[in-house]
């Protein structure tokens, strides 16, 4: 009898200890724990010096174990995330088989194809090479990293990691050391010197910046040779499956006017002259500006000591589009040139003006996308000012989300009273995000104040959000999936999370209906677009190609308001259902690639 009650109680603390050993299941980002690194002095000293940090390491390297061995995380690509920063710290610290461990568990949770192949390709490679050679400063050791590299993407199949050894080679093609510290310096420093800490959040990327200098800037020549090799023996375009399924809509007939409202960064109207809907006033158009009051710019205003330069900077925005296409140009090989040899003092101009230039342009290029082939498509603008410093300008305080949060009413009044069909949304927001606006603003005294904060300011603009919508049951808001490559639901992100019958989230993919590295993904992403190298206009009547699941969701736009042309008594339930069941299904399931042909011809459409 004592044998069997002290078996049964052994047993009962085995159980408890293995329950007490079961992950705690996280369903949300939200839900994840934050951190808080106390930091002093010169960040730079920090990623420059192994002691310092060593220090600062160790203290992430903890927290980052204890998330990924005590939460079961539902979304496999913040489990990615969390990993990958792991493996940094362990080839920055020599644990060499710790990396292709952490690596080989990456790549197996890895979701697109061409990641799934690509995955850990540079650690392994460094891995074996100085395994090889013993010293990282040889030119022994670059040679074996590069002949590794280049034999294991030989190997994989040209289709399908095309796009990504494209981007891989511009990334290396531009980095540089003032490249690498330009965020530390810029962005992390002023952080940390108003608050005296890095959060989990922006701590990664200390880490980032000393694993890019160690083993990364020493292999930029090595890689970018590797990566335009394999590019230049495999010059085979890929098919382009978005010329054959599009429909151009002939002039005359009797269909019937459509106003889109593209809801976007602005837009330089002239370039759609005859085809823009006016009020009284003039051109159709709403406005809010950085600080949420009434404007009257139809486009973000550009500084006067930048408006001379302006046709330069839309130059090296073509550069890196180019770049990233790997196309031979003269802007391409000027923003190259730029990027890579850039002074530490020219960091934050430069990537402010790039980044000035790139809200400037974007509504206007999307709306081109937006009306393209659509003689019947009526354009108004509705404006909303991104922000493009480096650090939040204005910060936010409760009067401003609070005037924020009752615009979006404003805007969708708007979209009612010009009679709108279709909104595009090429933008976003997320939690996590507004928890770095906080701590970048030093608001909020420590981590758990600023989670609070932030969900309080997050909540006030998604419901408001989700109200406006819902208050035109009429019209279709068609809102991008993201550039995250993650689930918007998991990481709170609007609009592209919100369920509602006359809202589609739209994912990218590219010209051969692949899935693009950056865009999001997940269950509320219902439709897939081409947003790979889209050409379209941009202010001033340049056309330029951009990528982006930005200009995913104004090519479903374009379909659904040539739907309602031909067909307008439809609704926006049944203008989805069309696209949805006349779109292409993937073998993977992955991707639900919408066909214009198919679903004009479902609405009685005759060429």
């Amino acid at each position: 009898m004592q044998r069997r009650i002290l078996g049964a109680l052994l047993g009962a603390l085995a159980m408890t200890a293995a329950l007490a050993q079961t992950p705690t299941r996280v369903e949300k980002a939200a839900d994840l724990p934050r951190f808080s690194y106390p930091v002093q002095g010169q960040l730079e000293a920090i990623v420059r010096e192994p002691e310092r940090f060593a220090v600062f390491a160790q203290a992430v390297r903890r927290d980052l174990e204890s998330t990924v061995g005590g939460y079961d995380i539902a979304e496999l690509a913040t489990r990615r995330q969390l990993l990958g920063q792991l493996v940094q710290l362990d080839m920055l610290e020599g644990r060499w088989d710790d990396a292709l461990r952490r690596s080989t568990q990456i790549q197996q949770l890895q979701e697109k194809p061409a990641d799934k192949l690509l995955s850990g390709l540079t650690i392994r490679a460094i891995v074996a090479a100085l395994r090889k050679t013993g010293d990282r400063g040889s030119p022994a050791y670059a040679a074996e990293a590069g002949r590794l590299v280049r034999e294991e993407i030989e190997r994989m199949p040209y289709a399908v990691i095309r796009n990504d050894i494209m981007r891989a080679k511009a990334g290396m093609e531009t980095v540089g050391e003032a490249l690498v510290l330009g965020r530390v310096r810029d962005v992390l420093q002023p952080v940390a010197a108003r608050t005296g800490s890095l959060s989990s959040d922006l701590a990664p990327a200390v880490i980032s910046a000393r694993y890019a200098i160690e083993f990364v800037l020493p292999l930029k020549t090595t890689l970018v040779q590797a990566y335009r090799g394999y590019l230049v023996a495999h010059q085979v375009d890929k098919p382009d499956i978005w010329a054959a399924r599009d429909v151009s809509l002939p002039p005359g007939r009797n269909y019937t006017p459509v106003t889109v409202v593209v809801w976007d960064s602005g837009i330089d109207l002239p370039q759609f002259a005859g085809r823009v809907v006016t009020l009284p006033g003039g051109p159709a158009m709403i406005a809010f500006d950085r600080h949420a009051r009434p404007s009257s710019s139809a486009l973000k205003p550009i500084p006067a000591n930048v408006q001379g330069r302006l046709d330069m900077l839309q130059g090296r925005s073509k550069g890196l589009s180019d770049l990233t296409s790997n196309i031979d140009s003269p802007e391409a090989a000027e923003v190259k040139a730029l990027l890579s040899e850039l002074a530490p003092d020219q960091y934050k101009t430069v990537q402010e003006e790039l980044r000035l230039v790139g809200v400037y342009q974007h509504g206007t290029h999307v709306a081109g996308i937006a009306m393209a082939g659509n003689p019947y498509a009526r354009l108004a603008n509705a404006r909303i000012e991104f922000g493009h410093t480096l650090l939040p300008d204005p910060c936010p305080t409760r009067e401003l989300q609070e005037r924020s949060a009752a615009n979006f009413a404003a805007y969708v009044d708007f979209v009612k009273k010009v009679g709108a069909r279709v909104v595009n949304m090429s933008w976003g927001g997320n939690l996590r995000g507004y928890e770095v606006v906080l701590e970048q603003c030093g608001i909020g005294k420590d981590v758990a104040a600023r989670k609070a904060l932030a969900r309080e300011y997050f909540d006030l603009h998604y419901k408001a959000l989700v109200r406006a919508i819902a208050s035109a049951p009429d019209v279709l808001f068609v809102a991008s999936a993201g550039n995250s490559a993650n689930d918007p639901t998991f990481n709170d992100t609007y609009p592209s999370s919100i369920v509602l019958p006359n809202l589609v989230s739209v994912g990218a993919v590219d010209k051969a209906g692949d899935e693009a590295s950056f865009t999001s993904y997940g269950p509320t992403v219902a439709l897939h677009a081409n947003g790979y190298q889209v050409d379209s206009v941009v202010p001033g009547g340049r056309r330029i190609a951009l990528s982006g699941t930005s200009m995913s969701s104004p090519q479903v736009t374009n379909l659904a308001a040539k739907l309602l042309a031909v067909k307008p008594s439809l609704k926006p339930a049944e203008v989805i259902g069309i696209l949805r069941s006349t779109a292409e299904r993937s073998e993977d399931g992955r991707r639900t690639l919408i066909h214009p042909a198919r679903a004009l011809a479902a609405v009685g459409y005759v060429p």
